[in-house]
């Protein structure tokens, strides 16, 4: 979906910020100067205007003067509240520290009292009859129904954050309900602006309008992509998700520039490079999203934020070396915010696993332990990984003992939401075996490292590196064979079949591959350890048949696979089963009725 190659003019007048739209100091506007001028009066029109400068700000790198620039108004507008409030909470999301949590708790909190001051009064009665009847948004005032979009997105905000810090049921209920009633003030106030066309003719709407695509669209796009079991736990039962319209509302809430614009641009992006992935999605379209971040990247060459995820884009498309150049420009972007560099640092490190350069790989996740927060478990089973695939002298030189660092996986687990990131689960089981044994082979930590963080998936782009890949799972095959460890002989095997039908797979050598999920599945009373192995055979080989056209019996085994319980890495199994019945049955549905 193409928006444009050039970047729209910002509107307003912005005198308080001494910058004329389509001026040349406009091109210019981390330059323009130095000392922002505190506007004396705020109206919406300013409020506007001035979140549009502090994004700019935000844009440029200057995440404190940004900030700076809003915290004087935020418990007086609604605008500079939201705003405020988001850049704390993606702070304390890049940062992981306790106290940068706690704070952004708070801020949304007042931002939400914030909000709360401008929006529609109800009495008591009419309050109470909101909770059976729909409430009455034709008569709502602009300024009202602006109030309304900032609330919900104070409210995910809040919700999101709490989660983290707080590991109890109770949170986790309080931050469903949360979700619903934002999701219902998007509901209802898209309704609103289909009603009430007088919004339509003011600067204003176009903000208001993109707000609600983005709300609604990042709701479908969520909803569309979790299973039942999830949605209920959620709190949102009944409601179901269009991905379809969830990426079509976002990709048009994208186009032009609001405070909303980038949100839309991110959320985008953020589901493209990741959750695709996570979700077991189909997706090649790469172009949209550059579409998207090269207007911005042409305005603003340096923020560190775009350029990252253009580098993301160059990994997904299989430019491993064109990314690596780019993330190594993002680092040198700036230095407020070392969390940036550390999200590169990871992108580096699995590039050059992909690339199987280990030196490299060991260099950037040794950075990662020693100054990152966000999972220490996951960094150290990756580095005791990646210690595995060098030379035993280089641990040696480096005064590193890969059995102790598998031993410090389990006490250095940590919870969000009350839960352990399964990726972390999986980490601490399996720690168990190779700290405590030597019944395994040097590459199978960094092997399953490589599946269950979608790597295969990655470079299937790759032929090249899928071929090498096939290379090390052939060699660990002979290995087996040559010194086959009793006790678990066929977990070790089953593991080994698993990833090469994976590689036989891409390679288009599909009959090879299904002979090797097959031989996991005949096996599976004979697993000892890696039960998880099985319930993604079952996928692997439903995925393979849809890719030979029979969705009938792909529809078979991914069924299948969603009938185990209880093994590692389930959840993502389940996400991945959820998206692959709903290809599934919407190509069937159309082989019955080619209408449909």
């Amino acid at each position: 979906m193409n928006t444009g190659s050039s970047f729209p003019e910002w509107e307003g007048d912005m005198a308080f910020a001494k910058i004329e739209p389509g001026s040349d100091d406009e091109d210019n506007f981390e330059d323009a100067f130095e000392n922002i001028p505190v506007a004396t009066t705020m109206d919406l029109s300013t409020a506007l205007e001035e979140s549009t400068v502090a994004l700019c700000l935000f844009l440029n790198n200057r995440f404190s003067d940004a900030l700076n620039f809003l915290r004087p108004w935020y418990k007086r507008s609604m605008y500079h509240a939201t705003g405020y409030g988001f850049i704390l909470v993606l702070r304390a999301l890049m940062t992981f520290e306790t106290q940068d949590i706690q704070q952004g708790i708070e801020i949304m909190k007042e931002a939400m009292k914030t909000c709360q001051s401008f929006r529609r009064k109800s009495s008591l009665v009419q309050t109470l009859s909101h909770i059976i009847f729909k409430p009455n948004m034709e008569s709502i005032g602009e300024v009202e129904l602006h109030a309304e979009i900032c609330y919900a997105e104070c409210l995910l905000l809040k919700a999101g954050l709490a989660l983290i810090e707080d590991e109890t049921m109770l949170s986790f209920i309080k931050g469903g309900v949360s979700f619903g009633t934002s999701y219902h003030i998007y509901r209802d106030c898209q309704e609103a602006i289909l009603k009430i066309k007088s919004f339509h003719q003011t600067k204003a709407f176009k903000h208001l309008e993109r707000g609600v695509k983005f709300g609604i669209g990042a709701f479908n796009l969520l909803l569309s992509l979790l299973p039942e079991s999830a949605l209920r736990l959620l709190n949102f039962v009944g409601y179901t998700g269009d991905r379809d319209l969830g990426l079509a509302l976002l990709h048009q809430g994208a186009v032009g520039t609001s405070v909303r614009a980038i949100m839309c641009i991110l959320t985008l992006q953020i589901y493209y490079n990741y959750l695709c992935l996570i979700f077991g999605v189909e997706t090649n379209d790469f172009h949209s999203l550059e579409d998207l971040l090269t207007p911005y990247l042409t305005k603003f060459p340096k923020c560190a934020i775009l350029t990252f995820y253009a580098s993301r884009i160059e990994i997904m498309k299989g430019f491993f070396g064109t990314a690596q150049a780019r993330l190594q420009e993002c680092i040198l972007l700036q230095d407020e915010w070392r969390e940036i560099h550390h999200l590169c640092y990871w992108e580096l490190m699995w590039t050059y696993i992909f690339e199987q350069d280990w030196h490299y790989a060991y260099h950037y996740v040794d950075l990662l332990h020693q100054h990152n927060k966000w999972s220490k478990s996951m960094f150290t089973f990756l580095k005791a990984s990646i210690l595995c695939m060098l030379p035993g002298d280089f641990a040696t030189a480096m005064g590193e003992d890969v059995k102790s660092l598998f031993m410090q996986v389990r006490t250095q687990k940590q919870k969000i939401g009350g839960k352990t990131p399964p990726t972390d689960k999986f980490a601490d089981v399996k720690c168990r075996r190779y700290y405590s044994t030597t019944s395994w082979h040097v590459a199978q930590p960094i092997l399953e490292m490589m599946y269950i963080w979608s790597g295969f998936q990655v470079i299937a782009k790759r032929l090249d590196l899928v071929a090498r890949w096939m290379q090390v799972i052939e060699t660990e095959e002979e290995v087996l064979h040559e010194r086959p460890n009793l006790e678990y002989f066929m977990d070790d095997q089953c593991l080994v079949k698993l990833l090469k039908g994976c590689c036989l797979k891409y390679l288009d050598r599909l009959w090879k591959a299904e002979l090797c999920f097959d031989h996991v599945i005949q096996n599976e009373k004979l697993l000892k350890f890696d039960h998880y192995l099985v319930p993604y055979a079952y996928y692997e080989l439903g995925i393979l048949f849809h890719q030979k056209g029979d969705d009938e019996k792909a529809l078979t085994y991914i069924e299948h696979a969603k009938t185990y319980r209880d093994f590692a890495m389930e959840s993502r199994l389940q996400f991945r089963v959820h998206t692959a019945l709903q290809r599934i049955c919407g190509n069937l549905a159309k082989d019955v009725n080619p209408d449909f």
